[in-house]
């Protein structure tokens, strides 16, 4: 039946498919760089960490750097046009975090800024910078990777919680809206994985796993056709039970989990 088809082409060939990466300094962004090498795609990895990029390009022949600012709209609009002149990369995943926990008794407004610029606003400039090539080709995958911390509130996720929610609303529309242009749109809701992002957190992080292994859920997401990967499913799965709980049990069971 139809409604059982999934929900975009399914992605198993990469060679020759050019794919750009927006946030792939470390963590998850580097790990899917670098897993998409090995399966033969173009890959283009952008951050504003120098150092970090000219490292993954020596280790991974082929791929190239762009240093960029995702929160510089005209820097980002610049280098698709530097890059892509007369169409667009098959594939964006905009990857680029910022965070910090924060609660509502140390809100931050400089911070919590930040985290809107580069979590959300860098995801709509780079939007901007590909959607017309990839529209009038009529073809293209945009994939955001969002966190289950977008799910509904949690304790010290006052700055970062919202934009993820903010990215996960922004890929059902895109969804809803570009399926007709040709156009693939994903969504990447992870869990607890160690990066120089999860490193800050003073708890223990339940279910916590590499960024090889995040890298590997994406592809096989991709693989199937997904619009929502979410991972590891062991902790993700309990992730969305809680957002289907009434406002009372949730309060409840997050402050019980967590005190």
């Amino acid at each position: 039946m139809a409604w059982l088809q999934a929900l975009n082409p399914p992605l198993r060939d990469w060679r020759g498919l050019s794919v750009w990466i927006v946030g792939a300094s470390s963590g998850i962004g580097r790990a899917t760089a670098s897993a998409l090498h090995a399966q033969g795609a173009l890959v283009t990895v952008s951050a504003r960490n120098a150092q970090a990029l000219d490292s993954f390009v020596q280790t991974h022949p082929g791929s190239t750097a762009q240093v960029l600012d995702c929160s510089d709209a005209q820097a980002v609009t610049q280098l698709a046009q530097q890059c892509w002149p007369h169409s667009a990369p098959d594939m964006v995943l905009y990857c680029a975090g910022h965070y910090l926990p924060m609660r509502a008794q140390a809100m931050d407004l400089v911070e919590m800024r930040r985290h809107w610029e580069v979590n959300y606003q860098g995801a709509l400039n780079v939007l901007q910078a590909v959607l017309p090539a990839m529209r009038a080709r009529r073809s293209g995958h945009i994939s955001l990777v969002a966190s289950v911390a977008g799910f509904r509130g949690l304790p010290n996720s006052l700055a970062y919680g919202p934009t993820k929610a903010a990215l996960i609303n922004l890929a059902e529309n895109l969804y809803l809206d570009l399926q007709t242009d040709g156009i693939a749109v994903s969504v990447v809701n992870p869990g607890f994985v160690q990066t120089p992002l999860t490193d800050k957190n003073s708890f223990s992080m339940p279910a916590l796993i590499t960024p090889a292994q995040a890298a590997a859920a994406m592809l096989r997401g991709w693989a199937q056709g997904r619009f929502e990967i979410h991972y590891p499913r062991r902790f993700t799965l309990w992730m969305k039970l809680l957002r289907l709980l009434p406002n009372r049990w949730y309060f409840f069971l997050v402050r019980k989990a967590t005190a």
